[in-house]
């Protein structure tokens, strides 16, 4: 399976928004922002579903998700396969996280559910001759 690097981590965390792409069990697209994101470890991303309809849809038919998030012309593709908590330890955890951020900002957010994508694929994005090609 391919990892994170360091240099992908910080720019992950750093991009806001990074862009979320799932498609229906037919392949129609769909692609939505994402802030309320966190890497768990080299290999799992969690997002915290607060306004998922059509992504939720997909998710439950095609559990296969791409996130894109880039800094300058580097950027990068990650590919994986989806999970969703609506309960327990990792589920309570991010509905806490994400009450504390619609507090501290004074919006209504409230999590209703961890999803969970293990990497499967990491893809090169920037412009060049590496450009799309998978990286190890």
């Amino acid at each position: 399976m391919p990892k994170l690097n360091q240099r992908m981590k910080e720019i992950f965390e750093k991009q806001m928004p990074v862009v979320l792409a799932t498609a229906t069990k037919d392949g129609l697209p769909n692609v939505v922002p994402i802030n309320a994101k966190k890497i768990l470890d080299d290999e799992t991303i969690l997002i915290s579903d607060q306004y998922f309809d059509k992504t939720l849809k997909n998710f439950n038919d095609n559990p296969r998700a791409a996130i894109t998030f880039w800094d300058g012309l580097e950027g990068y593709q990650i590919k994986g396969t989806i999970t969703i908590e609506t309960s327990g330890e990792r589920f309570e955890k991010t509905a806490k996280w994400i009450q504390e951020v619609g507090e501290a900002s004074n919006l209504p957010l409230r999590s209703k559910g961890a999803v969970i994508l293990r990497i499967t694929d990491i893809y090169n994005v920037a412009p060049g001759p590496n450009a799309g090609k998978r990286i190890e």
